[in-house]
């Protein structure tokens, strides 16, 4: 580091004395072999440390490094600003679907309550008419039964009628398979005849 300084200093002091030389007719201005300073410069350049040659390179691109950062950081906010909007957007989104959900949840609600009520409507009217229908079958059976038991009755009157009547039938035929006896009898046996009439 040293002998790089030393050449440096030495070089500068090379360019002071090409000055010292020079010719000054004003006494402000000295006028100096371009080629002596331009072959001084550039071996001062050459001889400057890599850090100051990256300094400079630094410095003549700063406008550009500048307009650079500029154009990254405008691009960074772009990006920033559009991903902010696709966030607000996807949050409306968002929002919208959670609403649209809720509207269908409600709607869902809405069509179970209802079809409950009319499965309970329906329920109840079924059952009144079951009952309905029990009622006119007991009543129908009850008419019915009055039907069948007076039905029965007056079969049985009718059919104790025809037992009264046989019963009659019967012992007129006995009397009279009786008086046939005797009066066969008598005529058979005319001595005794006197006594069946008498009997």
């Amino acid at each position: 580091m040293n002998s790089q300084q030393d050449v440096i200093y030495g070089l500068m002091g090379d360019l002071e004395e090409a000055l010292d030389k020079g010719f000054s007719p004003f006494g402000y201005y000295s006028v100096v072999k371009k080629d002596t300073v331009t072959d001084l410069l550039d071996r001062l350049y050459a001889a400057l440390p890599d850090e100051i040659k990256e300094a400079r390179a630094l410095l003549r691109r700063k406008d550009e490094l500048q307009y650079e950062a500029q154009q990254k950081a405008e691009k960074i906010i772009a990006d920033a600003q559009s991903e902010a909007n696709r966030l607000l957007s996807e949050n409306d989104l968002l929002r919208a679907v959670q609403k649209e959900a809720e509207k269908i949840k409600e709607q869902v609600i809405a069509d179970c309550e209802e079809i409950k009520r009319k499965a309970l409507d329906e329920a109840d009217a079924i059952r009144v008419q079951a009952m309905d229908e029990a009622n006119r079958i007991k009543d129908g059976s009850s008419v019915m039964s009055e039907q069948i038991l007076a039905s029965i009755e007056q079969n049985l009157a009718q059919m104790q009628e025809i037992v009264k009547n046989g019963q009659v039938a019967l012992e007129k035929r006995r009397m009279e398979s009786e008086e046939l006896s005797r009066a066969n009898y008598a005529n058979q046996r005319p001595e005794f005849a006197e006594d069946f009439r008498m009997q």
